[in-house]
């Protein structure tokens, strides 16, 4: 069975989120191959299904409009996607704390634009993967 996984990026600039327990969740990230990350996250099913869904609510409301979500809003949280509007799509800047909400051990960002329809199919799947 394959585990819930979602990928944003090209083959140079990448993060993935992929599930490997019960609460526990593997971010992996890639910049050019110059910065890496790969780490653990404890973060419950319903906390990755709440960011899911409000990632989906605002790739759904109407275009031009930037945006903020965070995995989880406690402080253990170890991802941030801030979305700026570029022509039909969204850019993101990615903000991994391994450590929670550390200002000192975290890596921060930039995936290109990826077209607003690319985006829903791609959180969508992962919420239906959730779902299941």
């Amino acid at each position: 069975m394959e585990h819930p996984r979602i990928r944003l990026g090209t083959d140079d600039v990448w993060l993935e989120l992929t599930r490997t327990g019960t609460d526990s969740w593997r971010i992996t990230a890639n910049w050019c191959s110059w910065l890496t990350a790969d780490f653990t996250a404890d973060l419950g099913v319903a906390e990755v299904e709440d960011f899911v869904a409000r990632m989906l609510s605002r790739l759904r409301a109407p275009s031009g409009v930037r945006f903020s979500a965070a995995v989880t809003p406690g402080r253990n949280n170890p991802l941030t996607l801030r979305a700026e509007p570029v022509g039909d799509g969204f850019a993101f800047f990615v903000r991994l704390t391994p450590n929670g909400d550390d200002d000192v051990c975290h890596l921060q960002m930039e995936i290109d634009p990826i077209a607003t329809v690319e985006l829903r199919e791609t959180f969508g799947a992962l919420h239906t993967a959730l779902m299941a």
